[in-house]
């Protein structure tokens, strides 16, 4: 991905110099499998960390690495600013207001609990932020088979399409429903959620590519496997468990994989709507 010298977003909140959390709690190996558990059954496990401790405030040292990383993010989401503005103006009857991003490292704290290393990107309608800890795409190249620039591009596209999702009212409508819907009603609604925004991250690529020629060779397939690696049936079994469709959050690799592929080869929000899709 072309991304050095080109212009980045003044929608970033930077926290990194210091990480909200708490003492006390779980330690050792119990954060290693309180964190394995959040990484693979995509939930915030934050709750189960702050067990038993007060709060502390850690002062971070920024490494060049981190301020690479937080180069790239501003970068990428400079790019959905402006793809998502000419999209509104396109195909939607009213202008994109551009989501801020919160960088962070270590942990800090949303309207939508903590964020930390266990919670990994996610998108806060409350506040409608983004909340990222760059560490997170070492984590999907080091533990997770997924890495590459346009992989952790695809990242911070997928948590901007849920802010895409609040501004069209899709998210607050879908979130209204789980909220009386049974545990596995909620989560087949959420993987519809989760695959609406892998088909518009697909199409902010398309866009991507057609505006700033930014897309190199090989990009779109690491977008391709970070979207497989992430999958809930390969999480599972990674985890040494065996998939559980009915917990499914997210969609399985194969529907992450296509969904992203089929807002990219069409580019049109209509053709996104896994609400109204005959099958996932």
């Amino acid at each position: 991905m072309d991304w050095r010298g080109r212009r980045g977003s003044h929608n970033i909140e930077d926290r990194r110099g210091t990480s909200i959390g708490r003492a006390g709690g779980v330690g050792g190996v119990g954060v290693i499998a309180v964190l394995l558990l959040g990484y693979f059954l995509g939930i915030d496990v934050t709750p189960l960390l702050d067990q038993g401790g007060g709060q502390t405030v850690t002062r971070n040292e920024i490494t060049p690495a981190d301020e690479e990383a937080a180069d790239f993010v501003s970068v990428t989401l400079a790019d959905t600013e402006e793809v998502w503005a000419e999209v509104f103006r396109d195909q939607v009857e009213g202008a994109y207001r551009p989501v801020t991003l919160v960088l962070f490292k270590g942990a800090t704290q949303s309207p939508c609990g903590g964020a930390s290393g266990a919670t990994g990107p996610f998108y806060c309608p409350t506040d409608q932020k983004v909340y990222l800890d760059t560490d997170f795409f070492t984590t999907m190249e080091r533990q997770l088979g997924a890495g590459g620039d346009f992989a952790s591009a695809y990242v911070v596209a997928h948590e901007v399409a849920h802010h895409v999702q609040h501004e069209l009212g899709i998210l607050a409508r879908a979130n209204e429903v789980r909220a009386q819907a049974s545990e596995t009603e909620s989560n087949r609604i959420s993987v519809m959620i989760e695959l609406q925004a892998d088909c518009y991250s697909g199409i902010w690529a398309r866009h991507a590519e057609a505006q700033f020629g930014s897309i190199e060779p090989g990009d779109l397939e690491e977008a391709v496997n970070a979207a497989r690696q992430i999958g809930d049936d390969t999480l599972q079994r990674n985890a040494g468990r065996r998939p559980m469709p009915h917990t499914f959050t997210h969609g399985t690799s194969e529907q992450r994989a296509r969904w992203f592929e089929r807002g990219y080869e069409t580019g049109a929000l209509e053709q996104c709507d896994t609400f109204a899709a005959r099958q996932l």
